[in-house]
């Protein structure tokens, strides 16, 4: 080995170039190479013409397929050729030996071939002879191991190195035979100093060696569990065998085959029964026990279960449909009247569109119930769902079967469950849903409950149109508090909460005979009387509904089970119509109106006490509540100050805005009313109204704040028996306001024998039921002075009167009368 401290260049050259894709050649390698490039064969045809020798330069970009000299290294290695052999295709095989490194100058062109001008260096040898012994007994340890790891290398390499004494062709030969980039592979060709070629031949080696066993890591990971899979596979096959061998598989199909024929008698769309055919192939290409296999399983299954043509007979005899309608709900003439219309119109034409309505009304008037009976009337299966508290969009559409446990939304789900395409689907408290981060589903709603759109709903999960127009939706809510595009494609329809009569006919007719087959009650040990329910209604229960009327009904009947019981068996009563059928038979418990605080306890309302006491600066408003209308006392008082306005009882800004209009229409009017024209610099004027802890809003109650504040102020008593709902407006006009049925309701309940309604509410009148109007005195109204002159006790003087001509209002213009007053 000689180790010279520096080597010259060798010779100077003059060689035809071979550039070289994606290898490296070094000196003392012998590799067949395949050329195809035109310049390339000229330039092997000028070295057979020479001494054999030609300078193989690597590529820098092994897509050039014309490199120049800037596409070119320019360290090459000079080689030998040992022999050339042209292809019947072209192109030429030769082999080559590589004897030098050359570093290239320039290049030129000689006949059409790429030639370079450069010189050949031997390696050099700058570091002593212990350090590069060190070093190359590092190499070959390394080496050794790389060999043992990688299956590629033949393990006589070793031998072969192990007869080598010179460290360049040592290291070369290592070079030649790793499996680095080829970049890497130039930089150690460029390294003629043999110590740095050492070092760097090792950082590669031992980066190998790290790739090679993260390789067998992985090999190692893949192995197990294709083994895991395959043994998988081969127990359930034994098992499928033995099952078959006792017979408990000798009867049932194929899983696939099944699905193939629920696909073809499913009924489906041309267009889902390709989508499920092409799911169903691509399952008979998975493995059984493969985790997409169930994904793909379970949608196969979920297309063949939703009801593609299957549809339940809608009744078309009106008759029938107005009997079964009657017989479960009393009253209620509207609705009826609807789904009549639809009956009718549907039994002639024979494709419609299912109705979508939106039953609006308090808690307990039976719209859930009512649902059923339509469901029921036209021979409808019935599905429902509550979308009280729903909050992710995906409950309606589904979600992306990209997801883990991925479903339908309940749509689909409910479909699937009745197995019918046109249920009567009921959206229960539509007006409780809420939107959050997952998305609103009330606009996913949308497209469910339009007509127009509903015959290609998309659900995310199934990914194909499903056909909604035949499905009867009826949605519920006790407020029209429902986004508007959602609102506008329902039919709505009101149910008002019900009157005295009505109520005593639903419990004579439905909640008692319910109540008593529920408690395990015979009918003849319990009687109800009319007066009785009549007393429940008026004394223990305050709803538009009869919800807390059922419970009272059921109260009853528990508390007379359990006097029963208490009473134990009775054998003479039980005889005696055997001895005597003369004998009349007991009665059992009788409920009426004298002995119902026996059951009930104390009475929890007052029904009609507020007629017995007109007080100062005491209205009673009229309200609507979600859950029906309501009474509302309304207080006005005087203190002594400077004309300060307080209001209190947790009122919202509109009703606030209505005690200051009131006090301005008192104000403009105080001189005609007889009150004193300076009141407001003398006195603090608090309105308030009762229940401090219940909000309230609206401008309905403005009529009832302006006629507390005359009579605070001139300390004229307000009839107690008369109650009031308008809204007023700075010229005292009175305006209309919604909900009118059910503050007459409230008024009736309340036991109040007239109320003050305004002139625009006359034409609702026609809604109201005649027990209700025959029941108390509704006076329509126009002025605030038609109001104050019915509500106060006695009418009111103005201060100063002109005797011989009547006033121009000019708050009303002069087209307008002056309201009738008494003087």
């Amino acid at each position: 080995m000689s180790n010279a401290p520096g080597s010259e260049p060798v010779a100077a050259i003059d060689l035809p170039v071979l550039p070289l894709r994606d290898v490296v050649v070094y000196p003392h390698m012998v590799i067949p190479l395949f050329v195809g490039r035109e310049k390339s064969m000229r330039a092997l045809d000028t070295a057979m013409d020479g001494g054999k020798q030609i300078l193989l330069v690597a590529q820098k970009s092994p897509e050039t397929d014309d490199p120049g000299a800037a596409d070119l290294y320019d360290v090459g290695t000079v080689a030998q050729v040992l022999q050339l052999l042209k292809l019947p295709d072209g192109t030429i095989k030769v082999l080559v030996e590589g004897v030098s490194r050359a570093t290239i100058s320039r290049y030129h062109e000689v006949d059409g071939a790429l030639a370079a001008i450069g010189e050949v260096v031997e390696p050099r040898y700058e570091r002593e002879e212990r350090e590069l012994e060190v070093t190359l007994r590092s190499l070959m340890t390394l080496f050794e191991q790389y060999v043992k790891m990688n299956r590629k290398i033949p393990p006589e390499l070793l031998s072969t190195l192990s007869g080598i004494d010179d460290p360049s062709r040592l290291a070369d030969t290592v070079a030649a035979h790793l499996a680095i980039r080829l970049a890497d592979k130039q930089t150690l060709l460029e390294a003629i100093e043999v110590g740095a070629r050492l070092e760097m031949l090792i950082g590669f080696v031992d980066g190998e060696i790290d790739v090679q066993q993260l390789e067998k890591r992985i090999r190692g990971r893949v192995k197990s569990q294709m083994e895991k899979s395959q043994r998988e596979y081969y127990l359930n096959e034994q098992m499928k065998a033995i099952q078959k061998e006792l017979g408990e598989l000798d009867e049932a199909p194929n899983e696939q085959e099944e699905l193939a024929r629920k696909i073809a008698a499913a009924g489906m769309p041309k267009a889902v029964e390709a989508k499920a055919k092409t799911e169903l192939n691509k399952l008979k290409q998975m493995s059984p026990m493969s985790a997409e296999a169930t994904v793909v399983r379970n949608y196969i299954d979920w297309l063949v279960g939703v009801p593609w043509k299957k549809r339940s007979k809608v009744r078309r005899d009106l008759k029938a449909a107005q009997d079964v309608l009657d017989a479960d709900h009393f009253g209620l003439e509207k609705v009826k009247e609807r789904i009549l219309e639809y009956l009718a119109v549907q039994s002639r034409v024979k494709q419609m569109k299912g109705p979508i309505l939106c039953l609006v009304g308090p808690p307990g008037v039976g719209k859930t119930s009512l649902g059923q009976s339509i469901a029921k009337a036209t021979n409808r299966k019935f599905v429902r769902q509550s979308l009280g508290g729903v909050r992710d969009e995906a409950e309606i559409r589904g979600h992306r079967r990209t997801y883990i446990g991925s479903m339908p939304g309940r749509i689909v789900q409910n479909l699937n469950k009745i197995g019918t395409k046109n249920p009567l689907f009921l959206l229960d408290e539509i007006d409780k849903m809420s939107m959050d981060f997952r998305g609103d589903p009330s606009s996913a709603l949308l497209e469910v409950l339009d007509p127009e759109q509903n015959h290609t709903f998309n659900d995310h999960y199934l990914e194909v149109d499903l056909d909604l127009s035949e499905v009867m939706f009826v949605a519920t809510a006790n407020s029209l508090n429902i986004p508007g595009p959602l609102l506008d494609r329902m039919e709505v329809i009101r149910i008002p909460g019900y009157t005295e009569d009505e109520k005593v006919n639903i419990a004579l007719n439905y909640l008692v005979p319910k109540q008593v087959k529920s408690n395990g009650l015979k009918p003849e040990e319990v009687t109800v009387h009319e007066d009785a329910i009549r007393e429940i209604v008026r004394y223990y229960t305050r709803e538009s509904g009869v919800r807390n009327l059922e419970r009272e009904v059921s109260k009853i009947c528990r508390k007379v089970v359990k006097e029963l019981a208490l009473a134990g068996p009775q054998p003479a009563p039980a005889a005696a119509p055997k001895k005597g059928r003369k004998k009349a038979a007991p009665t059992g418990a009788q409920i009426t109106a004298k002995n119902i605080d026996h059951y009930l306890g104390v009475r929890r309302y007052d029904f009609g006490r507020a007629e017995e006491e007109a007080e100062v600066g005491l209205v009673t408003g009229l309200a609507w509540t979600e859950v029906g209308g309501d009474l509302l006392q309304i207080e006005a008082t005087l203190m002594p100050g400077k004309g300060g306005l307080q209001h209190t009882g947790k009122l919202g800004d509109v009703m606030q805005e209505s005690v200051k209009a009131a006090l301005s229409v008192v104000r403009a009017r105080a001189e005609r009313l007889g009150l004193d024209t300076e009141f407001h610099h003398k006195h603090d004027i608090h309105v308030h109204v009762p229940e401090g802890a219940t909000p309230k809003d609206g401008p309905s109650a403005g009529i009832a704040m302006a006629t507390a504040l005359v009579s605070a102020l001139s300390k004229v008593p307000v009839k107690a028996d008369v109650a009031m709902t308008g809204e007023i407006t700075l010229r005292g006009r009175v305006l209309p306001i919604g909900g009118l049925k059910e503050k007459l309701l409230a008024a009736l309940r309340g036991g109040i024998r007239t109320v003050i309604i305004p002139e625009e509410n006359r034409k609702d009148l026609a809604d109201i039921p005649k027990n209700v109007t025959q029941g108390m005195e509704i006076i329509p109204v126009r002025w605030i002075d038609e109001v104050l002159d019915i509500a106060l006790v006695r009418p009111l003087l103005p201060r100063e009167r002109e005797a011989d001509k009547a006033p121009v209002d000019p708050k009303r213009g002069d087209d307008e009368p002056l309201a009738p007053r008494a003087h």
